[in-house]
């Protein structure tokens, strides 16, 4: 009889009409059809065997998730052996790279792609460039709207402090950054919940110089603070996060407490690392009003 009353309770805590998603975000590093040894493709890139794309696909069924903000993709065609195309409809930057990042989204969902944020790609005619962010609107059936963005940022500015001395892409970073936050702030100023998730490239500590230049444009919840990510962890323990889901405007408060989740991976020989990801899937779970 207890058990039942603690349910009851607990139902009656979630308000009439809330609808509960599951969004992630997934580097799947250099997932593309391109056979080993093709031009655009870096020399230590191989081709993944047709076993790899069924172990990516049962661990894209696994983590069942409503929304997966992708990085590292070369193509719809290829995000498609990974998620079905019954069940899945994919989105991806409108740019010709090979590392684009995107989104898989459930059909069921209602779903309006917006713009590519053009700016974030530095670079955009230099052979791997630094990539768009892809931007997608999603509709709850109780009016809620909830905007995300993937995004994969400079790396090689893990967690260095921005100045003039800094190196060229502790630079590009900042210049990145506060092309998020002019993006953070125009969301904050529609009103509507907003989350930037994805490969940052970034550790990011309680005074972050990267995280302190959004936060100045609009408060933001930052689902992997103070904790670190068992993805490929040996005996030295975890590591820091540099993938990341940042939730802005209403979407602070529609986080459920403790739903930070990281999917590891069975297969622990080295090669894995390769054929899989160097990566893992980061989730989290929002209650929609």
């Amino acid at each position: 009889m207890r058990r039942i009353l603690t349910l009851l309770f607990l139902l009656l805590a979630i308000p009439a009409g809330a609808q509960e998603i599951k969004i992630a975000t997934w580097n799947i590093a250099w997932l593309t059809l391109k056979p080993s040894g093709h031009p655009d493709l870096p020399r230590n890139v191989d081709a993944r065997a047709p076993e790899d794309f069924r172990l990516l696909r049962d661990y894209a069924n696994r983590l069942d998730a409503d929304v997966v903000a992708l990085q590292e993709i070369d193509g719809a065609e290829a995000a498609a052996r990974v998620f079905d195309p019954t069940q899945w409809a994919i989105h991806l930057t409108d740019e010709p790279d090979v590392q684009r990042p995107g989104f898989a989204i459930r059909r069921a969902l209602r779903v309006t792609p917006q713009p590519d944020l053009r700016a974030l790609d530095l670079f955009p005619r230099a052979r791997y460039s630094l990539r768009r962010g892809a931007d997608i609107l999603v509709e709850a059936p109780g009016g809620a709207r909830l905007r995300l963005l993937s995004v994969h940022l400079d790396a090689g500015c893990r967690e260095d402090a921005f100045s003039r001395d800094s190196s060229r892409d502790c630079q590009q970073l900042e210049r990145q950054a506060r092309i998020l936050a002019d993006w953070a702030q125009a969301r904050q100023r529609e009103g509507v919940g907003f989350a930037i998730l994805g490969d940052f490239n970034r550790r990011m500590g309680e005074q972050d110089d990267f995280l302190a230049i959004l936060e100045a444009a609009a408060p933001l919840v930052r689902a992997t603070q103070g904790l670190s990510s068992p993805c490929w962890a040996d005996s030295r323990g975890g590591r820091p996060f540099i993938s990341h889901l940042l939730l802005g405007g209403p979407a602070r408060d529609w986080l459920v407490p403790r739903s930070l989740a990281v999917m590891v991976y069975a297969e622990r020989a080295r090669r894995y690392r390769q054929s899989l990801s160097d990566h893992c899937p980061v989730s989290v779970r929002l209650r929609l009003p």
